[in-house]
């Protein structure tokens, strides 16, 4: 049996009005459709509806024992419609995202201020988490986009750069502190007691793959899972750290010295990461735009080159 809702929804129209040309108008339809309809039903069922007269239509005894079945299905259908079209229209006003601790501090705030005030509507919720629970929260579905340093592809996900950021080495406070950035090349990192993230960190990944050119990777280090531990480690001078320049600001707030690596200069690439085969909620386009400028900003400028008089 292969009832369908359109039928059910003929069938109670005519039962309510008595009339097969009432429920076409009502409904609206023609009127040999309305009764192309019942006559379906009725072969589907396999009994009468409907006693019909030229005057009214009325139920025959298998019609009244439809009735309150049809009518429950019926409004079966228009609460689950109901209920579905509310679950999207919450869905459109939610926005979950997920992010590194650091990229939440560094990026997130000013975004998220200046979204809100043009999208009131909307409800954002940041989870700051690392970065594989950033990847799993967005191919479970519990963050609409994520943020991070994904270098490698994910199966299930969709990579967008945002911002392309050096690596840079920080140090402890100098005691004359200066305000201009300067360079150090990687060779010059050889003999430095250096702080770092999990081997399985991808930053760290390709932290260790350069300094394993100069001879340096491998060795056992400090580790700490983050990398505001990292910056606060080394303003407590317990050693150096090579981290992504989008943390330039935060470095600066606690006086730490920075050097951009050279020779070579590594980028690394921030990215929005969101599940494959998921369509964009147009909140969620509009605050990729807000990322993206807002990202271009912590790039780090180039160090000053120091000028000597003669």
């Amino acid at each position: 049996m292969h009832l369908s809702s359109r039928q059910l929804l003929a069938f109670l129209e005519v039962a309510r009005l008595r009339s097969i040309s009432k429920a076409a108008e009502c409904i609206p339809m023609s009127q040999s459709g309305m009764s192309m309809l019942i006559k379906e039903l009725e072969d589907q069922i396999g009994a009468r509806l409907f006693d019909r007269n030229p005057r009214s239509v009325t139920l025959t005894d298998s019609g009244r024992e439809l009735l309150p079945v049809a009518q429950r299905i019926v409004q079966e259908l228009r609460d689950l419609r109901s209920a579905i079209q509310g679950t999207e229209s919450a869905n459109r006003s939610r926005l979950k995202v997920a992010a590194t601790p650091m990229v939440s501090m560094s990026l997130l705030p000013e975004i998220v201020r200046e979204f809100t005030k043009s999208n009131a509507q909307v409800d954002i919720t940041i989870a700051d988490v690392d970065v594989h629970a950033v990847r799993q929260r967005v191919l479970d579905g519990d963050a609409d986009i994520g943020l991070g340093f994904f270098v490698k592809p994910a199966v299930g996900l969709l990579r967008q750069p945002l911002c392309r950021f050096r690596l840079m080495c920080i140090s402890p406070p100098a005691s004359n502190p200066s305000t201009h950035l300067s360079s150090r090349p990687w060779t010059g990192l050889r003999d430095l007691p250096l702080i770092g993230l999990p081997a399985d960190n991808p930053i760290q990944s390709l932290v260790e793959a350069h300094l394993a050119q100069i001879g340096g990777g491998g060795e056992q280090r400090q580790v700490v899972n983050f990398i505001g531990t990292v910056i606060a480690m080394v303003r407590a001078g317990l050693g150096h750290a090579i981290i992504p320049s989008f943390a330039i600001e935060e470095c600066k707030r606690h006086g730490l010295q920075i050097s951009m690596l050279t020779a070579p200069v590594v980028n690394l690439d921030l990215y929005l990461v969101t599940r494959r085969g998921t369509q964009a909620k147009s909140t969620s386009l509009e605050f990729t735009a807000r990322l993206k400028a807002t990202a271009a900003k912590l790039a780090a400028p180039a160090p000053k080159r120091q000028t000597t008089r003669k």
